[in-house]
């Protein structure tokens, strides 16, 4: 709820709320009402580590439906783990995370995936052949993302002329960007989150590069164009979800997002906690009582339609399912295409 990615926080609880709300309207799980209760990591993995044991010592959940960052949730799985507590992530897509044990779930695609729709999006519809990219090393996901990017582009036939890094908290990235637009790029991959990306894509646009620039779901916030404006033009990122997507079910989510919140509606942050928590509380139905390895035996038995689409669990815990490019027109995030796992 605080930090660098507050945003996505306060999405992820607005997801969860809304998801609690209607099992509750419909007598909730196992004849008992659901109660949520929240703690903030600060996306800090020691804060998290925190957060998460005094949810299980002190307030005695039942199941962890969290972290966002893939660095707090690396933190807090093992606490979940130890003790027998099932935990699923809306949005940590680092693959470390749900191979800390048989406990921990996620529901977002990992990001091998994603870097393989990034790299089919640059040398498909996107026609590059030289690409260069730039991430955080101090953040397991940006590093890692641009690694996957890199293997999966590579394998296709593209050459990586340059690969980047910058140091947690850098805010002039300009000596970077120098070093990688001297190797002739036609395309930029960014991994960052949306807060360095925006002033990363000023900063390319200013030293001269127009050319199409990718990145991942880190980017999902409406801070991304209000920070970045008119430099955030010929851009794209994979996602989750996107909230103009035709699919009827995606559309219906929407209606009652907004009717309970307002605003312009539900980012992929907010669908994939409203998943995960409807994930979860579906498994403890199944289950038909709420101790931890009931709850993970029906999760892993999971084979259900949810807002981003029909899901089961691969044997690491991770979700087989589509997901969706979207690109910047205007300030405004559109539906570019949808891709099949």
């Amino acid at each position: 709820m605080t930090g660098e990615a507050a945003s996505f926080g306060r999405s992820a609880r607005n997801g969860t709320e809304l998801a609690v709300k209607e099992w509750n309207a419909r007598g909730g799980v196992l004849g008992k009402p659901i109660t949520l209760v929240f703690a903030d990591d600060q996306g800090d993995p020691a804060a998290g580590a925190e957060a998460y044991a005094r949810l299980i010592n002190r307030d005695r959940v039942s199941a962890v439906v969290g972290t966002i960052m893939s660095k707090v949730s690396v933190a807090g799985a093992p606490i979940c783990q130890a003790a027998h507590v099932p935990m699923i992530s809306p949005t940590s897509t680092n693959p470390k995370v749900t191979r800390v044990g048989d406990y921990i779930f996620r529901a977002c695609f990992i990001d091998p995936f994603q870097g393989l729709l990034g790299a089919r999006l640059a040398i498909g519809a996107l026609k590059s052949r030289n690409a260069a990219c730039l991430f955080d090393e101090g953040n397991d996901y940006t590093r890692g993302l641009s690694q996957f990017f890199q293997t999966q582009y590579t394998a296709m036939g593209g050459r990586i002329t340059g690969f980047e890094s910058h140091a947690t908290g850098t805010t002039d990235f300009r000596a970077q960007l120098t070093r990688l637009l001297a190797g002739g790029p036609d395309l930029l991959y960014i991994s960052d989150y949306y807060n360095d990306t925006a002033v990363i894509v000023r900063q390319a646009r200013d030293l001269g590069f127009m050319g199409p620039i990718v990145g991942g779901d880190g980017w999902d916030s409406p801070k991304y164009a209000e920070v970045g404006g008119d430099a955030t033009e010929n851009t794209y990122f994979t996602n989750h979800f996107a909230l103009d997507d035709p699919d009827p079910a995606a559309r219906a989510f929407v209606r009652r997002y907004r009717a309970q919140f307002g605003g312009a509606g539900p980012d992929a942050l907010a669908v994939l906690a409203y998943d995960s928590a409807n994930l979860m509380l579906d498994a403890v139905r199944r289950a038909g009582r709420d101790d931890g390895p009931a709850i993970r035996d029906a999760l892993r038995a999971t084979d259900a339609a949810t807002v981003c689409g029909r899901v089961r669990f691969d044997e690491e815990r991770n979700p087989v399912k589509s997901g969706v490019i979207l690109r910047l027109v205007n300030g405004r995030q559109v539906f570019f295409t949808r891709v099949g796992p």
